[in-house]
């Protein structure tokens, strides 16, 4: 057979597997798949389970495991597998999945066992099922239909395949894709198509090329404590603590510029988290401590805003007698793939063949593995047609979105 075959075998074997697509929805789900930080035992038996699913005789995938070390789970590593297949051109897709969960949270929450799943007509229901198990279940159905096609005597795909199954995404990434480009990063090429399914929209039309820096800020009221009874005695940091909270929500004044590409368009100074007290009613606080959650457009600084805030809690410190400090707790830098790099018009033309919708590229002020890649230099975009539910009770995922997933994939690796 042609190489031109190959696509409309691939969609041919892809159409129908509703009944895979929850039997493996299934069987993952049950794994429980958490990372030490949440309770758990690692990724090691589902990892195991998934390269058993791509594996045998027949299998023309290349499997390796880079697994990072790990004290803390019974096994004592994290694994992170990579699967190969080479393409008749010199170029690769990539498709990224992470094999860790969240925990389920009270059980209370959900209207049925997180860890045993739901069918419902198209949706499934359970914890992991979209996060990030349905990038992940699209990986193994094209893995499977590609399989089959070459059985059949199909030509290879002008990209090769390659299929990553990561550790530890949930947590940091530590033992999980930054581990894997340490040990590993000669795999991937700048040339290549880099592609997460890992976050999207209902319609599918959302491609993510960019993301917002990620920058906290730790903000210390230092005063003076007393008993709450005689509060002329000492200086109350958890009121000046409170002006600063505001002064530090009001950042957005100073930095007003919008991108529409984004959405919020804007940077964004959110006040999350205060620690400490007292732990008394009757004391006066003479320490207080918050958090600020920022979320910056790629052109602005963050040094920028460290002095701003710097400015704000000085003029509050003056007003309440009290120390104010500001630092940075945690950074990490924005990160941009070019609305006009080959991989965001290869998705775009898959998306309008399957989906029937204009792709459009968007930002988003959380963070993703992408961004690892991006720092790489290798330009990935994260891509799905998912509900955006990840992390809430009564997770769900669509079977047909699953399956037209992975035929976007498809279209994609026979370069259509």
């Amino acid at each position: 057979m042609s190489d031109h075959t190959l696509l409309p075998l691939l969609l041919a074997h892809l159409t129908g597997q509703e009944d895979t697509v929850e039997q493996l929805q299934r069987l993952l789900t049950a794994f429980r798949a958490l990372g030490p930080e949440n309770g758990g035992d690692g990724e090691m038996p589902k990892a195991r389970y998934i390269a058993q699913w791509l594996g045998g005789q027949d299998s023309p995938l290349a499997m390796r495991w880079y697994n990072a070390p790990d004290p803390r789970v019974p096994c004592g590593e994290r694994p992170n597998l990579v699967a190969r297949l080479p393409g008749t051109g010199e170029r690769t897709l990539w498709l990224f999945a992470h094999t860790d969960v969240v925990p389920a949270g009270p059980a209370s929450d959900w209207t049925h066992d997180p860890w045993d799943v739901r069918r419902d007509g198209d949706l499934l229901y359970g914890r992991g099922v979209e996060d990030n198990q349905q990038g992940l279940v699209s990986m193994l159905l094209l893995a499977d239909a590609l399989r089959t096609a070459l059985a059949r005597g199909a030509a290879r795909p002008p990209l090769g395949l390659g299929l990553v199954f990561m550790a530890d995404e949930e947590c940091g990434n530590e033992k999980g894709l930054r581990h894997l480009l340490e040990r590993a990063g000669d795999l991937f090429h700048p040339d290549d198509l880099f592609i997460v399914p890992d976050s999207g929209s209902p319609t599918g039309e959302d491609v993510e090329v960019a993301e917002k820096h990620v920058l906290w800020l730790r903000v210390k009221t230092t005063g003076r404590q007393c008993h709450a009874s005689q509060p002329q005695c000492g200086v109350n940091a958890l009121v000046a603590g409170s002006d600063a909270v505001l002064a530090c929500a009001a950042l957005g004044e100073d930095f007003p510029r919008t991108d529409d590409l984004f959405q919020p368009p804007c940077s964004t100074f959110v006040p999350s988290r205060r620690e400490g007290g007292t732990g008394s009613i009757n004391i006066l606080p003479g320490d207080d401590c918050f958090f600020v959650d920022c979320r910056l457009l790629p052109d602005v600084a963050p040094e920028a805003v460290l002095a701003a805030a710097r400015r704000r809690v000085a003029e509050v410190a003056r007003r309440h007698n009290v120390d104010i400090t500001v630092d940075i707790h945690h950074h990490q830098a924005a990160s941009v793939t070019p609305t006009d790099s080959p991989v965001v018009a290869a998705l775009g033309r898959a998306i309008q063949a399957v989906y029937g919708v204009t792709a459009r590229p968007v930002g988003i002020g959380g963070a993703t593995v992408a961004a690892l890649l991006r720092r790489q230099g290798l330009p990935a975009v994260v891509w799905s047609r998912m509900f955006a539910v990840c992390h809430q009770p009564d997770e769900r995922s669509s079977i047909a979105a699953t399956i037209q997933d992975a035929q976007v994939f498809a279209h994609v690796l026979c370069g259509n």
